[in-house]
């Protein structure tokens, strides 16, 4: 091996790679955000040709984006048939919530062991954002600033293993946690929850974060019970 090689600066990625991995994370995003918001429907076909047409995008970028998908469970890779959105069962969906609120309420109570005030202080700027975002009913913007709550409170765990199985669970029912929130009254309570627990995670009060938290995904999962009741009726 050449040793001048390994003093050798390396190769910065070409300006054409960056533009690939930018356009792949945005088909990515943009898709998600479709089935979130419940315009792509649980069962349904994904339309890819028009979906190319809309963001402008060849369809290898957009088969690249839903193999990320398919990955997070929201896609389901069909052979030679393309692909449709999953679909999750009422009891999926409770069964999980129920896994995520324990693993939250980990996550909470390891969280008030090392948190520190700058992290404290991102979250809480995160919740103001979201504050702003339900005085001005934008759902959609709401949800993404909720998420990232969650996820930050996640983090701050320092726990990798907690971490990477919170991703991976919560990736499969994103679209069911949006969801619970499109009863106003629903919504506004789980605002009220959210100011409990800043508060909690705040005074680091580790026992009340992890209950609170636990709480806030059980309520979540009635509230998707009652609508699953409603529609059935």
């Amino acid at each position: 091996m050449d040793l001048a090689s390994l003093d050798a600066p390396r190769r910065a990625p070409a300006r054409s790679e960056t533009r690939r991995a930018d356009l792949h994370g945005t088909v990515v995003e943009q898709v998600r955000d479709l089935i979130v918001e419940g315009e792509l429907a649980g069962g349904s076909r994904v339309p890819e040709r028009a979906l190319c047409a809309r963001f402008g995008v060849s369809r290898t970028p957009l088969r690249e984006a839903l193999k990320v998908l398919a990955a997070e469970g929201l896609i389901e890779l069909l052979p030679n048939r393309g692909a449709r959105v999953a679909i999750l069962t009422a009891d999926d969906i409770a069964q999980t919530l129920k896994v995520l609120g324990a693993l939250e309420a980990l996550a909470g109570e390891m969280a008030c062991q090392r948190i520190t005030e700058p992290e404290i202080a991102e979250i809480r700027a995160l919740h103001l954002e979201m504050l702003a975002h339900h005085a001005r009913r934008d759902r959609p913007a709401y949800f993404k600033a909720n998420q990232a709550i969650h996820q930050a409170i996640v983090a701050a765990s320092g726990n990798a293993v907690l971490a990477q199985t919170y991703a991976s669970l919560s990736a499969r029912i994103r679209r069911a946690r949006y969801a619970a929130n499109l009863d106003a009254r629903r919504w506004d309570e789980a605002v009220a929850e959210h100011e409990a627990i800043l508060q909690a995670l705040s005074s680091r009060y580790d026992s009340r974060l992890a209950r609170l938290l636990r709480e806030h995904l059980d309520n979540k999962s009635y509230a998707l019970a009652a609508q699953h009741g409603e529609a059935s009726a």
